[in-house]
C-alpha cells in the first residue's frame, strides 16, 4: 500500500494499492455518450444532481463468462472509473484477452476457468446447480445467457442456501431471499475492493469529479422550488410528513410496484 503525505486536505488518510494499475488495453475500451447533466431531449432536467465530472472511457467487462473450459491467467488488476470494484485483465490459452470483475483475494498469476465441471475455487464461473450449498458467489445471472446482473458492486457477496427442482435459493447482499434458475452462471468468491464504502472523499471537489453535483435541502428553497420551502428564518417544513419536490411522500414510502413480475420469486423481502 502507498500512503500519501498530508500536504493538502484531500490526501489525508488516503492510500493506494500499488498493484492496481490504470492503463487499460486499447481494444477493450471505447468512448461513452453522456447525457447533458441529467436532461431529456427537450433540455429539461429530469434527474437532479448530475453533471460535470471527469471524462471516462468504458471498459468492456465479460459478465457472461462464456469462455468455456479454457483457462485464463490474471495479468493485471486495474482501476475502473465506471464502477467501485476493481477489474482484472485475463489472458486466455487461445490468445484472447478479456476483463472480468476482480475477485477478492485473487493475485496476479492466478488461473481461472469457466465451465460445468470446473473446481469450486475463487474466480471460477459455473452453473448454480453444480455448486455446493453455502458457496459464496457474485456476478449472478438472472436470465440464462444474459450475463451477471446481481452482486457486482465492490465487496458484495451472495450465498447459495438451497436447491429444489429447477430452482435454487439465494441470499442476496441486500438480505433478500429469492429463487433463481439453476442453470444460471455465477462466479465463486466475493467482489474485491471491500473497503470502497469506507473511503472518505475529504472535500466537495472530489464529489464533483465523480459527476455528482451539490444537493440542497428543500427547507432552504423558495415555495416555487420545493413544498418544504418558504417561511421566515429557520422554519419547519410546514407539513405533517416530508415530501419530494413533486409532492409525493418521502422518507419511508415504498416505491416498488405492487404487481411486479418477480414477486413470485421473492421468498423474503430485503431489509
Amino acid at each position: 500500500m502507498h500512503l500519501y503525505k498530508t500536504s493538502i486536505p484531500n490526501t489525508r488518510n488516503r492510500s493506494v494499492d500499488s498493484q492496481v494499475k490504470s492503463n487499460p488495453r486499447n481494444n477493450l475500451i471505447y468512448g461513452q455518450h453522456h447525457c447533458g447533466k441529467g436532461r431529456n431531449a427537450r433540455g429539461i432536467i429530469t434527474t437532479r444532481h448530475r453533471g460535470g465530472g471527469h471524462k471516462r472511457l468504458y471498459r468492456k467487462i465479460d459478465f457472461r463468462r462464456n469462455k468455456k473450459d479454457i483457462s485464463g491467467r490474471i495479468v493485471t488488476i486495474e482501476y475502473d472509473p465506471n464502477r467501485n470494484a476493481y477489474i482484472s485483465l485475463i489472458h486466455y490459452g487461445d490468445g484472447e484477452k478479456r476483463y472480468i470483475l476482480h475477485p477478492r483475494g485473487a493475485l496476479i498469476g492466478d488461473t481461472i476457468v469457466s465451465g460445468t465441471g470446473v473446481p469450486i475455487s475463487m474466480g471460477n464461473a459455473l452453473p448454480l446447480t453444480h455448486m455446493p450449498l453455502g458457496t459464496a458467489i457474485h456476478n449472478i445471472e438472472i436470465t440464462n445467457g444474459r450475463g451477471g446482473q446481481v452482486a457486482r458492486a465492490a465487496g458484495t457477496v451472495a450465498k447459495l442456501i438451497a436447491k429444489e427442482g429447477k430452482s435454487v435459493t439465494l441470499r442476496l447482499p441486500s438480505g433478500e431471499i429469492r429463487l433463481l434458475s439453476q442453470n444460471g452462471l455465477a462466479t465463486v468468491g466475493q467482489v474485491g475492493n471491500v473497503g470502497a464504502k469506507l473511503k472518505s472523499l475529504d472535500r466537495a471537489g472530489s464529489k464533483c469529479w465523480l459527476g455528482k453535483r451539490p444537493v440542497v435541502r428543500g427547507v432552504v428553497m423558495n415555495p416555487v422550488d420545493h413544498p418544504h420551502g418558504g417561511g421566515e428564518g429557520r422554519s419547519p417544513i410546514g407539513r405533517k410528513k416530508p415530501t419530494t419536490p413533486w409532492g409525493y411522500p418521502a422518507l419511508g414510502r415504498k416505491s416498488r410496484k405492487r404487481k411486479r413480475y418477480s414477486d413470485r420469486f421473492i421468498l423474503r423481502r430485503r431489509k
